[in-house]
């Protein structure tokens, strides 16, 4: 009850007193994209997450993949996967993602992981396919590793592609027509292999150029616009 009584830059800076020094209190104390920030000048950092399962509380990161997206050109210098050090077996999810615990025993801390996350979303809004499953690990990430949560702004291009085919839900469209694949395809983009952290990244940043073109038909267009 007490955060939702706080506004949200009002909570960055209680939690940044909170964190310790480093990346993750430097993301929550710089600045973020305001709501009526345009396209074209809107930095955001595409993510994707392979987990062992989609619950938050009881499964974990096993790698991280982001490229930035700087206005509208996809910045491929800054591209980078991360391998986050197993916390337990990979069991059953290691058939969709192919990533083994050995792979994973040479892996980064998940602090490190989270640092280095947080390092690269300064300033940036978090863009991702389905952003709510990177929003939750990340945060639940973060308030195991440094005490804090991580709140982070997102554009989720789900969303926009439900918007793309004239959907405000996207309850009222056929199974599987959201899935990133799906939505690349019906916007004339190649297809890639799924289930690769920064592929998938990558892809995600694609679609949203893509998706932005179609919705803003070459008008400005804002971040509140686009979380609309």
């Amino acid at each position: 009850m007490i955060r939702s009584l706080l506004g949200p830059e009002r909570r960055r800076s209680r939690l940044a007193e909170q964190a310790p020094d480093g990346p993750v209190r430097e993301l929550l104390t710089t600045p973020q994209p305001t709501a009526g920030t345009d396209v074209k000048d809107l930095r955001l950092l595409a993510v994707d997450l392979e987990t062992t399962g989609l619950d938050p509380r009881t499964d974990h990161i096993l790698t991280v993949g982001f490229v930035p997206v700087d206005g509208l050109v996809i910045d491929l210098s800054g591209a980078t996967q991360l391998l986050c050090r197993a916390e337990g077996d990979v069991g059953q999810s290691a058939v969709v993602h192919g990533i083994t615990d050995d792979a994973l025993a040479g892996g980064l801390p998940l602090a490190d992981v989270v640092d280095r996350v947080a390092a690269a979303l300064r300033g940036r809004v978090l863009l991702a396919h389905h952003a709510v499953i990177e929003r939750e690990f990340l945060a639940a990430a973060c308030e195991r590793t440094h005490g804090v949560p991580l709140p982070m702004e997102a554009v989720d291009t789900m969303q926009l592609q439900a918007r793309v085919l004239g959907s405000q839900s996207g309850a009222d469209l056929p199974p599987g027509a959201l899935r990133l694949g799906t939505a690349r395809a019906h916007l004339g983009l190649p297809r890639y292999a799924a289930h690769q952290a920064l592929t998938d990244a990558l892809a995600c940043a694609e679609l949203y150029l893509a998706q932005v073109a179609r919705l803003s038909g070459g008008q400005p267009m804002s971040l509140k616009a686009l979380q609309r």
